[in-house]
């Protein structure tokens, strides 16, 4: 009996153990609606891997802020031991692109710096659709379970 019960136990959870049933992921919270900081975050790890793979003891993050800005944060500690931080802001308007790099005077963007920036923002939008708001990034249509 204890053997059905624990192939049952295996094809509803996942898991063999009774104890692990209630053992819930940390982040698992069905019922929860994630806040927007949550959200952000939730892209922004996807975005932090559009560009490559993150070298060890670096930080990557690349989110939409807002409607119209998004940004680029790079964190490390250097062989010298202190950390280095740059972070960068870009402005949507109807002008162009505005961009801000660790506070400094913005200034518009244009040719190959624009051309990147427009493709990372559509691998960014259609990875985030699929993987945090499960829909298809062409139509905005939710997948079928």
């Amino acid at each position: 009996m204890a053997s059905i019960f624990q192939k049952a136990l295996m094809l509803i959870t996942g898991t063999e153990k009774p104890g692990d049933v209630f053992k819930m992921p940390k982040n698992f919270r069905p019922l929860k609606k994630l806040t927007e900081r949550e959200l952000i975050q939730l892209e922004s790890e996807i975005g932090s891997k559009l560009f490559g793979p993150i070298p060890a003891g670096h930080r990557r993050e690349f989110f939409n802020l807002d409607k119209n800005t998004w940004i680029w944060h790079e964190e490390y500690r250097g062989a010298d031991g202190k950390m280095h931080t740059s972070t960068t802001r870009y402005e949507v308007q109807e002008k162009g692109v505005l961009k801000a790099q660790d506070g400094a005077q913005y200034s518009y963007i244009e040719g190959e710096e624009l051309q990147n920036l427009v493709l990372a923002v559509q691998m960014y939008y259609e990875q985030v659709m699929r993987h945090v708001y499960h829909r298809d990034p062409a139509t905005g249509q939710k997948f079928s379970a």
